[in-house]
């Protein structure tokens, strides 16, 4: 009976490791909205990557990077997360600052690698007064949902352009489709900003009617206003060939970086797989190139530098400079700083830190 036993066992368990291997180890991927560009890089990760390291990479929307953070330290079975490096430093920022919450979530986050910049777009209707973005002061604009990288960006150049934080009279927290319809039918908003890399399907798909009802606002580099803007983000191209239903000619703007990021594991199966995971993107970076979304032309597999506080995974780290030969070693992590609470300001609030 014993023998039965132990021999049905065996079987339950090579039956249970043929299926693991045939479907893939369950993991998740965080990305953000539907219409996004995120989401469209997750299925490229999903659909060229996952496999050939033997996992089943599902990949999930959510309202953005700063609910991106939070899931990934606490939703499980999630092992990535797609998040702005705005938004990343605004955690560590807020760390820094004593901020408990903030520690807690960001502390044993890594960053796989860096991916590629992302369009920054402020909306106007078609027949508004305001062409650039450094006019938009006394607007009334829809920031992005709460706990998204879009409210994040916004919020921070608002306050690095004119010097305080978005007035909360003149501020929204709606999702993109819901503020783009205020914006042209009661216009109760002035400006929706969107963030995502181009070309982003919300505004690819838009009917050539959309350029009578609206249009981008220009970023103007040699403005004084824009210029402080550029302490954290980027100039940037909007093409024509990227919207053809919506621009006659390019719009200059701005960008912020995305970034794939993990948490510090330190389960063997879980490093393991983690690094593999590694190996195949970077075996299948080609076919993410010729057959992934256009964005994967930016990303470059070489690991640079990080800002401070910014660590990689070591483990993901090692295979890709194997990949790309001639990177720094791995740093060690910095000790984090004591915490000490802080009051709940409009950044709090976005990152979703004031629990």
């Amino acid at each position: 009976m014993l023998r039965r036993l132990l021999a049905t066992l065996m079987m339950l368990g090579l039956g249970l490791c043929g299926t693991a291997a045939l479907g893939g180890v369950p993991y998740k991927i965080i990305t953000a909205s539907e219409r996004g560009t995120y989401i469209q890089i997750g299925r490229d990760l999903a659909k060229f990557v996952a496999p050939d390291a033997g996992i089943d990479l599902e990949v999930l929307p959510s309202a953005g990077s700063a609910e991106n953070v939070q899931r990934l330290r606490e939703e499980p079975g999630v092992k990535f997360a797609m998040v702005q490096s705005d938004v990343y430093q605004a955690f560590l920022d807020q760390a820094d600052r004593g901020q408990r919450e903030a520690r807690r979530m960001i502390s044993p986050l890594r960053v796989v690698m860096p991916l590629y910049d992302e369009e920054i777009y402020f909306i106007a209707r078609a027949d508004s007064k305001l062409e650039y973005m450094h006019e938009i002061k006394d607007a009334t604009i829809n920031a992005g949902a709460l706990r998204s990288g879009t409210a994040l960006t916004a919020t921070t150049l608002y306050r690095q352009m004119f010097g305080t934080p978005l007035p909360e009279a003149n501020a929204s927290f709606l999702s993109n489709e819901e503020a783009l319809a205020k914006l042209v039918t009661d216009k109760s908003i002035d400006v929706v900003v969107v963030v995502a890399g181009q070309p982003a399907k919300l505004l690819a798909d838009m009917k050539p009617e959309a350029r009578d009802l609206i249009k981008l606002l220009k970023f103007d580099p040699n403005h004084p206003s824009s210029r402080a803007a550029l302490t954290s983000y980027f100039p940037a191209t909007i093409r024509a060939s990227s919207y053809p239903n919506l621009l006659a000619s390019d719009v200059p703007g701005l960008t912020v970086k995305a970034v794939l990021v993990t948490y510090d594991y330190t389960m063997g199966f879980t490093i393991n797989n983690l690094s593999r995971f590694a190996a195949s993107l970077c075996r299948n970076f080609g076919r993410l190139r010729a057959e992934g979304h256009p964005k994967w032309q930016q990303v470059q597999l070489a690991l640079p530098d990080l800002g401070k506080g910014w660590l990689y995974y070591p483990p993901t780290a090692r295979e890709l400079r194997n990949c790309v030969p001639g990177n720094p070693p791995v740093a060690a992590p910095a000790p984090a700083p004591a915490p000490v609470r802080a009051g709940c300001s409009q950044q709090e609030r976005i990152l979703g830190l004031c629990r």
